[in-house]
């Protein structure tokens, strides 16, 4: 009996080695799981990324200042090698973008985005079967398309539907240099004209715009501001939604103010559309609205945001601050932050009349600059943040700085010491960088792609070596503990 048991604990041991290495060399593979802008902020949405909004930006276009650019961001942490499907916005999803053009936080127009997929060939596993010369090139195996619709409305009825575009192509994600050669071609394909000058549209993959250090959830960069200054999203990618239209067509003549934010709804059970994901102003349902009200405010709309209202004017973030690094609190109530996240700040972007509600506010009469400040209207550029977003802003130092009473006083010059993103935007519609391509993935035991400095390139690092040797070792110690149990069988 004895000789049994140990046995059978030997065979225990072995499979629970190898399972637990196999975890292990699984997770040091896979990409980092963690929360940005609006990165998965919520319980729900964690778990349905293709509905996740990331990031909206709103901005005066910098080459055409007679237009006005909107962008959403969805799917964060897209490992760029992460084939063989790789990425793509959901058939079942609605992907709005609202603009509300006189205050009473209702939108007025609703860009509405929904999308149909196309596979050429189903018996093979291959996105592509070639190397892809153009979005209708045969060796593109699977292919998305959308139809964009425009809604209006007036206090909230609508009063007219139409389609802007049908059957309009996607750019797919970017597989590898030897898949897709001339990546930039493809994007400039799906780049689409709205009819009538009515304007420019774009969907597909990109870069993540959004730069930080993420390191800010470990007790504000370990505790002691150890932690900086390695932006943690480098190297990711995410699905856009882009248009830019021309700015008469969305602002009130002789108010130029608009508010905007972005909205996704998925059929549920009975068909029904639900909204699961909204996202105005950065930051404010990660740091600003608790775990226990994050779903419903990804379920409400900027109308009913009068509920959530405490969580502004008395805030989490300020209290922390005090707590690690000492930093005394600004006293409540915070009406400054009511102004950043839910009016609009007077004589900057505030509309006549304004219901306070979390939308990004943009003034489209403040002309673009020809050298933006990362700081925004902190710096003295009033084209940026909070006066909308544009890619280049540095939302992260300008809510810390903020959020410790910077507008009341209290001067600071708190950061994370990452203030740029790592890829060039563009200078021309969508603006968004070329996403990450998979070829460039060469990991190193310093994270997916290799250690996350702003300074440190994509493209020269080793393979995966560490991960894939714990897989091994786990494979064999599970193969081990298989056999040990089949000969135990054989002779119990």
């Amino acid at each position: 009996m004895p000789t049994r048991l140990t046995r059978r604990s030997k065979t225990a041991g072995l499979l629970a080695t190898g399972a637990a290495l196999l975890a292990a060399g699984a997770v040091s593979l896979a990409p980092l799981q963690a929360t940005a802008s609006s990165h998965r902020e919520a319980p729900l949405i964690s778990g349905q990324p293709q509905y996740d909004n990331t990031d909206v930006y709103a901005f005066v276009s910098p080459d055409r200042p007679d237009t006005t650019t909107l962008v959403a961001n969805f799917l964060p942490f897209q490992e760029p090698a992460g084939g063989p499907n790789f990425y793509k916005f959901a058939q079942d999803g609605r992907y709005e973008i609202n603009v509300d053009n006189d205050g009473d936080s209702l939108p007025e127009f609703t860009y509405r985005w929904t999308f149909q997929d196309r596979y050429r060939n189903k018996n093979t596993f291959l996105y592509n079967t070639g190397p892809v010369q153009s979005l209708d090139d045969p060796d593109l195996n699977f292919r998305q398309t959308y139809d964009l619709t425009l809604i209006q409305r007036r206090a909230g009825a609508v009063t007219g539907t139409r389609t802007l575009i049908s059957g309009a192509p996607v750019a797919p994600s970017h597989v590898g240099d030897a898949s897709m050669p001339d990546y930039r071609k493809l994007r400039q394909q799906a780049v689409t004209q709205l009819p009538g000058g009515g304007g420019t549209v774009f969907a597909g993959q990109a870069d993540d715009p959004f730069f930080l250090d993420l390191r800010v959830f470990d007790l504000l960069y370990g505790g002691n501001l150890k932690e900086v200054g390695n932006d943690t999203l480098r190297g990711y990618n995410v699905q856009t939604l882009a248009i830019q239209v021309p700015t008469a067509s969305l602002a009130k003549p002789g108010q130029p103010i608009i508010g905007v934010y972005s909205a996704v709804k998925r059929h549920n059970a009975v068909g029904e559309a639900v909204q699961v994901s909204r996202l105005g102003m950065p930051l404010v349902n990660e740091v600003v609205i608790p775990i226990r009200d994050k779903d419903r405010f990804n379920a409400s709309v900027p109308w009913h945001d009068a509920q959530f209202g405490k969580y502004v004017t008395d805030p989490e973030l300020p209290k922390l601050l005090q707590a690690i690094y000492k930093l005394p609190a600004p006293a409540t109530p915070r009406n400054d932050l009511v102004q950043v996240f839910l009016t609009g700040v007077p004589k900057l972007n505030q509309p006549p009349g304004v219901r306070p509600a979390e939308q990004m506010r943009l003034n489209t009469s403040i002309p673009p600059t020809a050298a933006p400040k990362r700081l925004g209207v902190l710096d003295g550029d009033n084209a940026g943040y909070p006066n909308g977003r544009r890619l280049t802003d540095d939302v992260v130092d300008i809510s810390l700085q903020v959020v410790a009473g910077e507008l009341v006083g209290k001067k600071n010059d708190l950061g994370d010491s990452v203030n740029a993103n790592d890829q060039k935007f563009g200078t021309n519609f969508p603006y968004v960088a070329l996403p990450t391509s998979g070829s460039a993935v060469r990991s190193t035991a310093g994270g997916v792609f290799g250690p996350r400095s702003a300074n440190s390139p994509v493209e020269d690092e080793g393979l995966p070596i560490v991960p894939l040797a714990v897989l091994a070792a786990g494979a064999a110690f599970l193969s081990g503990g298989l056999w040990a149990w089949a000969r135990s069988r054989r002779t119990g």
